[in-house]
């Protein structure tokens, strides 16, 4: 028996003015990434050969989020048939089936698309199988009816049926597999005998029955199937998809002191043990080794971090921090765009940007890297056991020697040598009485209406 072959189709055309955004609908964030790279990778997990996203025109940006995968433009918005039909110079003639799916269902699970593809592999062979759903309020929903060996025999639509078909709550959820060697010789066949002139998918199951072909249901559930039309149903899908994500983090070994408090992305990895206390933030391209402490209030992005290492609270890790096993990162402090060693700590109110940090340097309370002159940025290097004191501003370039030191409210804008003192703090002078005499004489003006 040969290895099915399938192929499928992303309808990604429509604006959703719904939306209320210059952005399409499709590339509307959840977990940090665009809806539509959610139903991607759920299809690339089931194994699906060729995938073929289909825009509108001028929909460059989609185009690139579907990126490596194909894409085929519907230049008229004649109905959702029309657009499957605009992929199929992108699909291969001798697949086995043609799953067509919306990108704005980007919660449906791998499990799902899975069941599909089994029953259109059943003893029926059914020429199409239709995803849906038991509505818990159907609306306006187009409803699946069946017969009763619990084939599917129509699609209606709401506004279409009659008050008996209406009591149906099993709901078309828009999404389909098709016997590829027919599918788009089915499509074809699709009329646009209606008010709005259009060529519309759910028809392929009249027109399969009409060839004397099964048509079969594969039911889910509803929160998994959902389609996103508004900011609300947005905001809705990021609180499922949270909900999947913390189940997962949790189940792999990580502790979670609220789940509820705690974002995460689709891209998040966390190692076993990784303990997470409240309102913590991991915004895309995190990676969490085994044994890490994310105190409360942390934020998180483009970060790596090693075992054992201990962050925040308060703590910030942006794009291209990458921090060794056990460093420790404090309250208020800041890391960008560098690296740091085994055992490295910044622990107070600092910003730590380009640089590198040698194993075990100390960075006291209230250092910066200096890394920016206006136009270029420039890295800041600490060597291995250095100890920086605090309140310390590094003007990079620089260099700081392994176990140098540097005293505390130095600027330094030289390299410092290995195991050297660095300090450029004015010496201390002191004036007798100066403070006494000098409140004094304010108070004496303030006493009669002066200042002074």
């Amino acid at each position: 028996m040969h290895a099915r072959r399938i192929a499928a189709i992303v309808l990604a055309a429509g604006h959703g003015t719904r939306m209320n955004s210059t952005r399409p609908k499709v590339l509307h964030p959840l977990a940090g990434q665009p809806m539509l790279r959610h139903i991607l990778r759920t299809l690339e997990a089931v194994g699906v050969d060729h995938i073929c996203v289909v825009i509108g025109p001028g929909m460059d940006a989609v185009a690139t989020a579907a990126a490596p995968h194909a894409t085929a433009v519907q230049h008229d918005r004649l109905g959702t048939a029309h657009a499957a039909l605009a992929a199929r110079d992108a699909i291969p003639d001798d697949i086995d089936h043609l799953l067509i799916l919306n990108g704005d269902n980007p919660l449906i699970p791998q499990a799902c698309i899975e069941s599909l593809l089994a029953v259109r592999q059943s003893d029926d062979a059914p020429a199409v199988a239709v995803l849906g759903f038991r509505a818990a309020e159907p609306g306006a929903y187009g409803r699946l009816l069946t017969d009763s060996n619990g084939r599917l025999e129509r699609i209606v639509e709401a506004k279409d049926a009659t008050p008996i078909e209406l009591e149906a709550d099993l709901c078309n959820a828009g999404m389909m597999a098709l016997d590829g060697a027919t599918a788009f010789e089915m499509l074809d066949q699709i009329g646009n005998d209606n008010a709005a002139g259009e060529y519309y998918l759910p028809d392929v199951v009249a027109v399969a029955r009409g060839n004397g072909r099964v048509c079969a249901v594969v039911e889910g559930i509803e929160q998994d199937l959902m389609g996103i039309n508004s900011r609300a149903e947005l905001a809705e899908a990021e609180a499922v998809l949270q909900d999947r994500l913390r189940e997962l983090a949790l189940s792999a070994g990580v502790t979670m002191v609220d789940p509820a408090s705690v974002f995460l992305s689709a891209d998040t990895v966390l190692g076993r043990d990784t303990l997470i206390e409240p309102n913590v933030f991991f915004g895309p391209g995190v990676t969490v080794e085994d044994g890490v402490t994310i105190k409360a209030f942390s934020h998180i992005e483009g970060a790596v971090i090693g075992a054992g290492a201990t962050i925040g609270p308060f703590a910030r890790l942006r794009p291209g921090a990458h921090l060794a096993a056990d460093v420790k990162i404090g309250n208020f402090v800041e890391i960008k765009n560098a690296n740091l060693s085994v055992g490295a700590k910044v622990s107070h109110l600092s910003y730590i940007g380009d640089a590198d940090v040698g194993a075990g340097a100390n960075i006291g309370a209230g250092t910066i890297t200096c890394n920016y002159d206006g136009v270029f940025k420039w890295r800041t290097s600490i060597g291995a056991g250095a100890f920086i004191g605090s309140n310390t501003a590094l003007v990079a370039p620089v260099n700081i020697g392994e176990g140098a030191i540097v005293g505390a409210g130095s600027t330094v804008a030289s390299n410092v040598d290995a195991d050297a003192l660095a300090v450029t703090r004015a010496p201390l002078r002191t004036v007798k009485d100066w403070a006494k005499k000098t409140f004094a004489r304010k108070k004496a003006l303030k006493e009669k209406g002066e200042k002074g």
